[in-house]
């Protein structure tokens, strides 16, 4: 299995680009500002073509060049439908007046071919399957994609869980209390050997966020403290 990942834009997104081996199909994680670029440099290096578009949330950090590439490309994305709203109003995600210039840009458009992801779908495009799951917290519409198959369990987080974080949740739609939520019954639940490629930063793996990041630490806390409060 092939995971390629660059950073792209001023908010220092991560893209990734997935696929079963150079010279093959492959799907694009999260093509944010100023993506297209440095995306056809990452195909023309592993020899890949994009087969489909997935975005972890609407943030217009991780779907700026979607449309973009899937036009390029003619490929099909895919969205949560909660956060569909903000391929074409990014403001409403951001608390920013509408209408207002984002990084030199002031028209968005959707993908021609935009599809819905849903909770428990089974994505497969380009010969590599997905797990989703949906991750509210950060935004309605966020969701972890679970690469299925391969010795190391591997899941395409977003903004949901960084190497020492979380995604932040003072924005519109975001929620502290869905975030906590997903950290307790989602995150939590993963195996220890799962690596984890985040939308910001350095991947990381479950264990070491379990014993070292403060948000997941406390939100386990909370959770035993709520076992051993039922068992007395």
């Amino acid at each position: 299995m092939l995971v390629a990942g660059f950073v792209t834009g001023a908010l220092a997104t991560n893209c990734w680009l997935v696929a079963t081996a150079p010279g093959e199909p492959c799907v694009v994680v999260d093509p944010g500002i100023d993506a297209a670029g440095a995306l056809r440099g990452m195909l023309g290096r592993h020899r890949l073509r994009p087969a489909a578009v997935v975005m972890t949330h609407g943030h217009l950090d991780h779907t700026w060049a979607a449309a973009q590439v899937c036009d390029e490309y003619r490929v099909p994305a895919y969205l949560h439908p909660a956060d569909r709203r903000q391929l074409t109003d990014p403001w409403s995600g951001l608390g920013v007046p509408p209408g207002e210039p984002l990084f030199g840009r002031d028209s968005f458009a959707e993908p021609a071919d935009l599809r819905a992801l849903a909770d428990g779908d089974e994505l497969r495009s380009a010969g590599v399957s997905f797990s989703v799951t949906v991750a509210p917290g950060h935004t309605p519409g966020s969701v972890l994609l679970a690469l299925a198959g391969g010795d190391t369990p591997i899941v395409f987080g977003g903004d949901v869980l960084f190497a020492g974080s979380i995604g932040r949740t003072d924005l519109p739609g975001g929620s502290e209390a869905d975030m906590v939520t997903t950290l307790a019954r989602v995150i939590l639940a993963l195996d220890d050997r799962t690596v984890v490629h985040p939308g910001h930063g350095d991947s990381t793996t479950i264990a070491r966020e379990r014993a070292t990041n403060p948000f997941l630490r406390a939100v386990a806390e909370a959770a035993s403290d709520a076992t051993s409060g039922n068992r007395q």
